[in-house]
């Protein structure tokens, strides 16, 4: 979830004001679908003059007047219109166009909390999990119940029989028993086994050449990766443009209001997720949890990790104020030498010029490595969309979400947000003639560097990354098999792609690892915790707000805390600092946060022997 820190303060006071404004029925009808951050680039796509097209005749819906949608997203790292390949798509087959208004670039909670407070959050609305801000949203009368005049049913006939498993979810958790108010995300038909790609969502990666060059020592331990980077950082100490390389570069506008993002993905590397906003990690398959402020949790040896990488001058500096774009650019530059996710590094420095000199990151796993996995989910993820209460034509609305979930809606945009999208049929891909998808020529540059890959006017122009879905929302899992060509919908996945002519780079990568994905990998060796998606058939466990005050206050000492804890300036500042985080988040009533956290634990396993 990518959630940006917003002033608990502030926060509270217009939480309060948002309550009250709902349930009394304000009819305020400030739209903020306008913005002043968007980081767009140029395209001929969204430019184009909004034409009348014909209704498509087997439709009964009419598209013949144009439909402009305010896309209220609080996942998206992009606002202003979509534009590009994506909006060209939906242009020509419903006529819609999408203005996305993003909270996580200006405002984070705050922002959702005013527009909250508005008593309009637009047409579409992304939320980026199932807790607060969504049930807040339908308790203020915010959303669209979905089954009203039968919107669904007429309109949403896809969802409703290929994913009946989510709709029995909204209904249950959410709708009191018979309303849909918004469906989850990543939802998947196929009940179990691990539902990632060839690559999984964590690493650890590195760059592989300079592990090579530096004698590819072997990893045992995540502390044994500190002095294979010093090592890798004197090999390469300067990028071509003579800027100093780091392993570690993080950012924290993902922090949202707890903990440090990045100081928790290596609990994810020995099996263990955060159930968030709460203080446990869970195991993926057992029935195991522990605290996460304990001295053997992750999160805890993360900071010691990073503390310990900056003293040997490995942390970029810039990590405590830069954001994740920054990030990106430097991945871009060849500045950075550790990735702790694959569609970070390698899917941003890895371009086929470099992978053709077998220059790249790649996976270096660690002998005790156990790589949590995210089962395929058939009630849906935590993400959620949904239909604003305010919304324009709803019933066009819906048929356009209905088919962001079809095979043919998947197959252009499957994994918005997580992964590569495969892109408009003709271009990146088409079908060969054995009836499987195929990677074009264009298709793999597209997909190597995005942002420097112009598509054709004729595709809805600009360049191929910003083109992309910006709503950042995965309808549909990506590993899932398409029916109409037994294909997984990743392009990643397809039999035409393992069996594509590798690069240097891959070449050197496999012939080590004796297998051609990282995900055959884990999977070979058994190193794989695969986490049942289930359901309690039960509404979930919610904290009060006088808990969820003293939460979100817990929160924001411990991601404050944590980041002063990697940069202190010796062991003995480091230690006085994490005494004094201790401290507070106990006098805040972090026993109480602990308490209802091994309650959600407990659901989590209850939920999980749904599917068992």
């Amino acid at each position: 979830m990518r959630l940006r820190r917003a002033s608990l303060v502030m926060l509270s006071v217009i939480l309060v004001f948002v309550l009250a404004a709902c349930g009394g029925g304000n009819n305020t009808t400030a739209n903020s679908g306008k913005n002043t951050s968007t980081e767009k680039p140029t395209s001929t796509a969204t430019n184009a003059p909004a034409e009348e097209t014909a209704a498509p005749d087997d439709r009964a819906l009419d598209h013949s007047k144009p439909l402009k949608l305010t896309v209220f997203s609080t996942t998206a790292n992009y606002a202003g219109p979509q534009t590009g390949w994506f909006a060209k798509i939906i242009k020509d087959k419903f006529n819609i166009e999408m203005d996305i208004v993003a909270s996580n670039l200006t405002g984070g909670d705050t922002k959702i909390s005013a527009m909250m407070a508005s008593g309009d959050l637009g047409d579409i609305i992304i939320f980026g999990d199932d807790k607060n801000h969504y049930p807040n949203a339908i308790k203020g009368k915010l959303l669209l119940d979905w089954t009203q005049d039968g919107l669904l049913d007429k309109y949403g006939k896809d969802i409703g029989s290929t994913f009946p498993k989510a709709i029995e979810k909204a209904k249950v958790a959410f709708g009191g028993g018979s309303s849909v108010f918004g469906i989850g995300n990543n939802v998947a038909s196929n009940p179990s086994g691990p539902s990632e790609g060839k690559d999984m969502t964590w690493g650890p990666d590195l760059r592989f050449d300079l592990y090579q060059q530096i004698g590819a020592p072997e990893i045992s331990k995540i502390e044994d990766y500190l002095p294979v980077l010093k090592k890798m950082q004197e090999l390469e100490p300067k990028n071509e443009q003579g800027k100093k390389t780091y392993a570690f570069s993080m950012w924290s506008d993902w922090d949202g209001n707890y903990k440090m993002t990045l100081a928790k993905q290596f609990a994810n590397m020995m099996g263990y997720d955060e159930i968030p906003d709460t203080a446990v990690y869970v195991k993926a398959d057992e029935e195991k949890y522990y605290d996460f402020l304990s001295d053997d949790s992750w999160y805890m040896k993360s900071l010691k990790l990073y503390f310990e990488a900056n003293q040997m001058g490995l942390v970029d500096p810039d990590s405590m104020t830069q954001k994740f774009d920054d990030v990106v650019a430097k991945f871009k530059d060849g500045r950075l030498l550790f990735s702790w996710f694959p569609w970070l590094g390698a899917a941003n420095y890895n371009t086929p010029e470099r992978t053709a000199e077998g220059k790249g990151f790649a996976l270096v796993p660690f002998k005790d490595e156990l790589m949590y996995s995210t089962g395929f989910n058939v009630y849906g993820g935590n993400g959620i969309i949904a239909i604003g209460a305010k919304a324009k034509e709803p019933a066009r609305i819906m048929e356009f979400i209905n088919w962001m979930y079809t095979p043919e809606g998947a197959m252009i945009s499957a994994g918005s947000g997580t992964a590569v999208p495969n892109g408009p049929k003709g271009l990146t891909w088409d079908m060969d003639a054995s009836g499987k998808p195929v990677v074009t020529d264009f298709g793999w540059k597209a997909y190597a560097d995005q942002q420097n890959t112009q598509v054709p006017a004729e595709y809805g122009g600009g360049d191929y990354y910003y083109g992309s879905n910006q709503m950042n929302f995965s309808f549909v899992v990506p590993a899932m098999v398409n029916p109409d060509n037994k294909e997984p919908y990743d392009h990643n996945l397809w039999t035409t792609t393992l069996e594509r002519n590798p690069s240097k780079l891959d070449s050197d990568w496999r012939a080590k690892m004796g297998v051609l994905t990282p995900k055959e990998y884990f999977e070979k060796n058994n190193l794989l915790a695969v986490a049942p998606q289930g359901f309690t058939g039960k509404e979930p466990l919610m904290m009060d707000k006088t808990l969820e005050q003293k939460n979100k206050q817990i929160g924001t000492v411990i991601q404050q805390i944590s980041w002063k804890m990697v940069f202190a300036k010796d062991q003995a500042e480091y230690d006085k600092l994490n005494k004094e985080m201790h401290d507070k988040v106990n006098g805040l009533g972090y026993a109480e946060v602990m308490d209802f956290s091994i309650k959600k634990a407990e659901e989590l396993f209850e939920a999980r022997k749904s599917v068992k």
